[in-house]
């Protein structure tokens, strides 16, 4: 029987266990693994520019499929640069593998070139990190990771010496993976759903906070919010797994949700939260019953007081609760809210408005006419800042489309990495990143991997020369903008020079036609697309202290002699709309 050693034995094993692609970039630390990799038939080497994006691509995978995806890392510098693409990874909880090389295992402590300590730095942000010492903790070094990511959903690491990968295993080594065809369902006990039970039946008006959690149990929330006569608000997270097929949907509360959320979950008696951590406390109602349940019991009560917890899947409790619950008649508190709704949405659409020859593209315009002509099951990835804001207020989800970003760990840069993970993982599938300029470039050597790799990702870029969310944080806290000027290239004529397809839209009425063809073009394509700088993204409530500060930053920008810019966030928040 042929030798093999350590590298080839974990190639083995991740095909296994179902791993189609390792993203990364490679090095000599890594050599006995990619060499694994370039001999075998049913895995691929996924070559990008930086190591990050290799992380938030797999990343993308991960949450798209909920399979075991993996990305690596050279020894030293290499395997750190997977660090924030796997902070995101671990706060989004999907399962990925890193493996993050090492030194040569004889030099380990000597402060030998490029030597860190991995198990230290990865500590924070995986379920397991463990160093591979020798051979012979093969093959359980390696299940126990893939396991722990598997069913904590979350990172594992595995630190490979790059003698150690090239140690011989005996030849007749074999990893054994149990497969995981379903995760287990729990719901609370019997007791405590009568609890539960009683609470929510002499409620008269219940509000539905519904998060990432409940993506299994689209129908079932439908049917408890009917039976509750209850406004369903959704997370970001939640949006494309509860906005769909949802005649209960009030929208988002937050920074960037709608007035229309925040007041359903303000005057409603019982909030009934499920598989959501939502992290906002200013946003929860202080004089109501709350009421959790979650799978990981450590969420329950850490955003607000919580009157009734309990541990459970959302889908397994909500079905042991319906034959429990009365079927309300009184459809005041939700009638009210949805009215509320459907006024908030009017108002968004009043900014979607674009005008000819104005030469001032609304972002919200923008991001309404993407939503009316993709697919309906296009693949969006959205960059944190305003990208996520428009994307979350003017993509509809169908029950088809995805929409990834970087909720939770909230990383500028993550929306170009998503999409190429994505555009691997779908390659008949429309994926489109919504990056800002800011974000585009700051990991913007990987649209030479767009090239390479051959694959048709679109994107359009929120050109305003700014960090525009960061401005507003400084306006919000009555500071003048300082350190958020772009000084950006023509985006589309970059592109045509690397030879990716360009198209700069600078007017609204080349709007639609621009995104047209660049979404239909058979490649890779960068849309550049200069919008209105001046835009406020409010939240559906305003606190006192960030009233006074926006009005203080008005007052220094008129002393300082930037009035001009008073008058621009007047024309292009109120003046426009008439």
């Amino acid at each position: 029987m042929a030798k093999k050693n350590v590298a080839q034995f974990i190639v083995e094993t991740l095909v296994q266990a179902g791993v189609r692609r390792v993203y990364g970039v490679t090095g000599d630390s890594l050599n006995g693994i990619t060499e694994a990799l370039r001999v075998h038939p049913n895995i691929d080497w996924v070559h990008v520019r930086h190591e990050e994006v290799g992380a938030f691509a797999a990343g993308a995978e991960a949450h798209l499929t909920g399979e075991l995806v993996v990305c690596a890392g050279s020894c030293g510098p290499g395997n750190m640069h997977l660090i924030n693409g796997l902070y995101d990874c671990h706060k989004s909880r999907v399962p990925v593998l890193a493996i993050a090389a090492q030194i040569p295992s004889r030099e380990i402590g000597s402060s030998y070139f490029q030597e860190t300590n991995p198990e230290k730095i990865f500590a924070e942000c995986s379920h397991c990190c463990e160093v591979v010492t020798s051979h012979e903790q093969m093959p359980r070094s390696l299940e126990i990771a893939i396991q722990t990511a598997l069913t904590k959903r979350g990172v594992a690491v595995l630190v490979l010496p790059g003698d150690v990968a090239m140690q011989e295993v005996p030849s007749n080594l074999v990893a054994h993976i149990p497969a995981l065809k379903s995760h287990a369902l729990s719901r609370p006990a019997d007791d405590d759903l009568n609890e539960m039970t009683e609470v929510l039946n002499s409620s008269d008006k219940v509000t539905i906070l519904a998060g990432a959690g409940c993506v299994h149990a689209h129908d079932e929330l439908i049917q408890v919010a009917d039976l509750l006569k209850a406004p369903i608000v959704h997370t970001l997270r939640g949006k494309e797994f509860i906005e769909y097929n949802n005649p209960y949907d009030v929208g988002m509360t937050g920074l960037i949700g709608y007035s229309s959320g925040y007041h359903a979950m303000l005057e409603c008696d019982t909030l009934l939260m499920l598989g959501t951590d939502f992290p906002y406390r200013q946003f929860y109602p202080t004089d109501s019953k709350i009421i959790q349940i979650d799978m990981r019991g450590e969420n329950i009560g850490r955003r607000a007081h919580v009157d009734y917890g309990y541990v459970g899947d959302v889908k397994a409790t909500l079905l042991a609760l319906m034959d429990r619950l009365e079927n309300k008649q009184d459809r005041k508190h939700l009638d009210r809210m949805l009215k509320n709704y459907r006024e908030a949405r009017e108002d968004l659409n009043e900014l979607a408005e674009g005008k000819a020859g104005s030469h001032l593209i609304h972002p919200q315009y923008l991001t309404k006419v993407l939503n009316e002509i993709a697919d309906e099951d296009a693949i969006f990835t959205c960059d944190v800042g305003t990208p996520t804001v428009w994307a979350a207020r003017y993509l509809k989800m169908n029950g088809q489309r995805r929409l990834l970003g970087s909720f939770n760990h909230g990383s500028m840069a993550n929306a170009l990495p998503q999409a190429i993970g994505a555009q691997l993982t779908f390659p008949e599938r429309q994926v489109i990143s919504l990056s800002g300029d800011g974000g585009f470039s700051m990991l913007m050597g990987d649209v030479l991997s767009l090239k390479q790799l051959k694959i048709p990702v679109k994107i359009i870029i929120f050109n305003n020369s700014s960090l525009s969310f960061v401005e507003m944080e400084m306006k919000v806290g009555g500071q003048l903008n300082y350190g958020t000027e772009l000084e950006n290239p023509d985006f589309a004529k970059m592109a045509e020079s690397i030879g990716i397809h360009g198209v700069r839209i600078e007017d609204p009425e080349d709007l639609e036609k621009g995104l047209r063809e660049a979404l239909a073009f058979n490649g890779p394509a960068i849309i550049d697309v200069v919008v209105n700088r001046m835009e406020l993204t409010m939240p559906p409530h305003i606190e006192l202290d960030q009233a006074w500060g926006f009005s203080l930053f008005m007052a220094k920008a008129v002393l300082n002699g930037r009035g001009s810019e008073v008058l621009d966030l007047a024309k292009t928040n109120w003046f426009h709309r008439n």
